[in-house]
């Protein structure tokens, strides 16, 4: 192969971060809207934002409470939180600076000044009045280095590992959302829940801005089985799971080496083929979705074992990110 290891990581995390930043994002400016929309009652909490990023313990591991204030700090700014906003463009930066010889010149200049935009205004962003303004401008300005890499960026290996990982963070956050969001939902009061399911419902497809292209396709009110089946099951929609399965099928097919990753990412492609979300219970739903997630974290392993590991990891400078897959 001759792309070195050492790029081809560089490039996965890059795009991982970026789509780690603007998933972030989004999941706070619907949340912020969601809570304006319901009665007190039946809001989610915030805490329900921790769940879904997987950073339950680190949380709790610094704050004894759980309000507003608190977590938003923790998903934007907290330098200590791996996965916040502020990080995640960081550590984007500071990956495509390493290859910044390999990818364009206007993807670099984008990211940094992402970044710099970012850490100069992240008061504005822990600000109730600013805040939506802020992460709209994230969740732009990753869009626009998505377009960047698309339409500038030569379609070699580089590029395929760079759609890899955008795939894969992508496919991750989705089954996420639907997890948590769907147990805390389920948790709520029957009768009070019932009178705004197609609100709440069409929360969860805007965090992923679904919200269109469901309507679109499925022609159908908004409920729990069909916005389920659509978010997994839909082979059109960009951030749907199998929509991104297929899509990092492409790219491993483009590369070279690809029997093993391929073969651990068969399974996964068979799970969600044969499902049938609908019908499933919260909790068959529930284990259903830790099986896809471990199934994730699999292809994740398979794909640095082959790539970034042997045989050319022994490079020098390789950069350590397991803690974030």
């Amino acid at each position: 192969m001759a792309m070195l290891s050492r790029v081809a990581e560089h490039l996965y995390w890059m795009a991982r971060y970026l789509e780690r930043a603007e998933n972030t994002a989004r999941l706070i400016t619907v949340n912020t809207n969601l809570i304006l929309d319901l009665p007190k009652g039946i809001r989610p909490s915030w805490e329900s934002l921790i769940a879904i990023t997987g950073s339950h313990d680190l949380y709790f591991e610094r704050h004894t409470g759980s309000n507003e204030s608190q977590i938003i700090r923790f998903l934007i700014g907290d330098t200590r939180n791996s996965g916040s906003i502020l990080s995640s463009l960081r550590s984007a930066r500071e990956n495509a600076r390493t290859i910044r010889d390999i990818i364009p010149r206007e993807a670099w200049e984008q990211t940094n000044e992402l970044y710099r935009r970012a850490n100069e205004r992240v008061t504005d962003g822990l600000s109730v009045r600013r805040r939506f303004a802020y992460l709209k401008e994230i969740i732009l300005g990753v869009q626009q280095l998505a377009g960047i890499a698309a339409g500038t960026m030569s379609h070699d290996a580089g590029y395929e590992f760079y759609r890899l990982g955008c795939n894969l963070e992508r496919a991750d956050m989705t089954t996420r959302i639907i997890d948590v969001r769907c147990q805390n939902y389920q948790a709520e009061q029957a009768e009070a829940l019932k009178a705004f399911e197609n609100i709440l419902w069409m929360s969860v497809l805007k965090s992923l801005t679904a919200y269109q292209m469901y309507r679109r396709h499925r022609q159908a009110a908004v409920r729990r089985g069909d916005v389920v089946d659509f978010l997994l099951r839909d082979e059109a929609f960009p951030r749907s799971t199998r929509y991104c399965i297929l899509e990092m099928e492409d790219c491993l097919q483009h590369l070279p080496r690809s029997e093993q990753p391929l073969k651990v990412l068969a399974p996964l492609d068979r799970l969600i083929k044969e499902c049938s979300p609908d019908k499933l219970s919260q909790k068959d739903l529930h284990h259903f979705i830790d099986e896809l997630q471990i199934c994730l974290g699999d292809v994740h392993a398979a794909i640095s074992t082959c790539y970034f590991e042997a045989p050319m990891a022994a490079e020098q400078g390789q950069v350590t990110q397991s803690q974030a897959a």
